[in-house]
């Protein structure tokens, strides 16, 4: 009997224990093995950024199911969280993302480097708004001479080892990584193989890579490439000048409508109406396509080209200047039809 009693004394404290074993044994289940998240977020956490202000990122972009036990696990295994991007899966539980932050387990970010870089202020906007660095840094660095020197280029012909592409980094990735990892990549295209191609054609890697920016400048249709390119290597090989619209452009820094007779007269190392041979520098950053058409050119004689009068982005090609003429009046006359004076 007062075995009995004590049994039923004890009964609601072994009850108590019991729940709470239950409640810290459930808390430790939901903390380190059930997702806890409803949705996938991608968080960015700055050098300032404070535990609360990434607290507060998560539960707006991740949604947790507990706010408890993000909230237990951020202060029991991340006083400070690292600078970084970071996928938060849907599927993890709220330890591996507060030790994730922790530790700095990133997820890479891709700088997409893409589309007509031509300037740049072009090349400040695309990696400023893709990887933790900031503009003025970018923009300062490619005004830096000595910055650039490490890489082989100066602030005139940085395009050189810019290939657009997409490129793989950490997205706290400084701007002495961010230039590293682009010489390494060109480094990487001038293989052996590919410089001997470029010599082939009277070429040093640099100056292929001149040649291919004006190519580009020239037009966007891709299976255009390697015929532009045999064009001006043909007038370069016969000692003519190159007359290429687009240097006469990027003296104007790209604001011409259309290039009239009086823009050939600008004073400048770039006309290459005025002055034989390949410009100083690149005059963009040209695409591998574009590269690769210059070591790869067509075998024709063309040496003159001009604007299709389909105005499709094509062109018209000829070997001798009478055929030429003939079809710049045709786009001429196409050209007045549609106003475009």
């Amino acid at each position: 009997m007062k075995t009995r009693k004590i049994l039923l004394a004890a009964l609601p404290v072994l009850l108590l224990l019991a729940a709470a074993a239950a409640y810290f044994a459930g808390s430790w289940y939901i903390d380190r093995y059930r997702p806890n998240f409803t949705r996938d977020y991608v968080l960015y956490v700055y050098p300032d950024s404070s535990p609360e202000s990434v607290r507060d990122s998560i539960v707006r972009g991740a949604a947790p199911r507990s706010l408890r036990s993000l909230d237990r696990m951020l202060r029991k295994e991340c006083s400070q969280p690292k600078p970084g991007r970071y996928v938060i899966d849907r599927k993890v539980p709220s330890v591996y993302v507060a030790r994730m932050l922790r530790l700095g387990w990133q997820t890479p970010q891709t700088l997409a480097l893409s589309g007509t870089i031509r300037s740049r202020e072009r090349v400040v906007k695309l990696i400023s708004r893709q990887m933790m660095v900031d503009s003025t840094t970018v923009d300062n660095a490619l005004r830096d001479n000595d910055f650039l020197a490490k890489y082989g280029v100066d602030s005139t012909d940085f395009f050189t080892i810019i290939l657009p592409d997409n490129y793989q980094l950490w997205w706290t990735a400084s701007i002495d990584e961010i230039f590293a990892r682009l010489r390494s990549e060109y480094d990487a295209f001038w293989t052996e193989e590919r410089v001997e191609k470029a010599r082939l054609q009277g070429l040093t890697p640099y100056e292929a890579s001149i040649l291919a920016s004006i190519v580009q400048g020239e037009t966007r249709r891709e299976e255009e490439y390697p015929v532009i390119a045999a064009v001006y290597l043909n007038r370069l090989h016969r000692g003519m000048k190159l007359q290429a619209d687009p240097t006469i452009c990027y003296i104007y820094g790209y604001t011409l409508n259309r290039v009239l007779r009086k823009h050939l007269e600008a004073e400048s190392p770039y006309n290459t109406y005025k002055y034989a041979g390949l410009p100083p520098t690149p005059i963009n950053a040209p695409s591998k396509a574009c590269l690769e058409a210059v070591l790869n050119p067509d075998s024709h004689d063309y040496i003159f080209f001009c604007a299709s009068p389909a105005f499709d982005g094509s062109h018209r090609f000829a070997v001798s200047y009478s055929e030429h003429m003939k079809n710049a009046r045709e786009f001429q006359r196409a050209l007045n039809a549609r106003n475009r004076r």
